[in-house]
């Protein structure tokens, strides 16, 4: 295996393990009472089709690279960096706009504590994935295409819109 390929999958192991045990304490902790429940914002529906999307054009990209056919791994890595984009002003709005529209704040009911720190998480792990995609959107148009580069964007990026489905779901049956 590669070693930036090794590299990666530990990474994001430990990013597994990381949102595993924060989830796992929010349950706990809901348990214990005194908490606030909130409603998760409608765009968050839109993005999460923003963001399978995504992973449908990344995986052409990849596919199409694999091919060495440029103007489609072009096309298809600029339509990823779009609904990256997308997404992730469709978070922003979701997180921090709606959901403080509702009262959930970091300090206050431990409830807005515990989202906070998951979107915060979250969103970093959001803007490094849109910024390997620009990196590999920019090579691509310089007609550069290197296929490990390409398949760990693809894999990190998957990877991110799978988190989301977990956290979108645990949060609706969470909240």
């Amino acid at each position: 295996m590669h070693p930036k390929k090794f590299g990666m999958w530990l990474f994001l192991a430990s990013v597994v393990m990381l949102f595993a045990a924060w989830t796992s304490a929010y349950i706990v902790r809901q348990a214990e009472g005194n908490w606030v429940y909130f409603e998760l914002p409608q765009i968050f529906y839109s993005t999460t089709v923003i963001i399978l999307l995504s992973s449908v054009t990344m995986q052409w990209a990849y596919f199409a690279a694999k091919r060495r056919e440029f103007a489609t791994v072009k096309a298809m890595t600029t339509a990823t960096a779009v609904l990256g984009l997308l997404f992730v002003a469709g978070q922003f709005k979701g997180w921090w706009v709606d959901m403080a529209n509702q009262g959930i704040h970091l300090v206050g009911n431990p409830s807005g504590s515990f989202v906070i720190v998951l979107v915060v998480v979250h969103g970093i792990h959001l803007i490094s994935a849109v910024i390997f995609v620009l990196v590999v959107l920019g090579n691509v148009w310089r007609k550069k295409i290197d296929p490990v580069q390409m398949e760990m964007c693809a894999t990190y990026w998957h990877f991110l819109g799978g988190l989301w489905l977990y956290l979108f779901v645990f949060l609706l049956l969470n909240r």
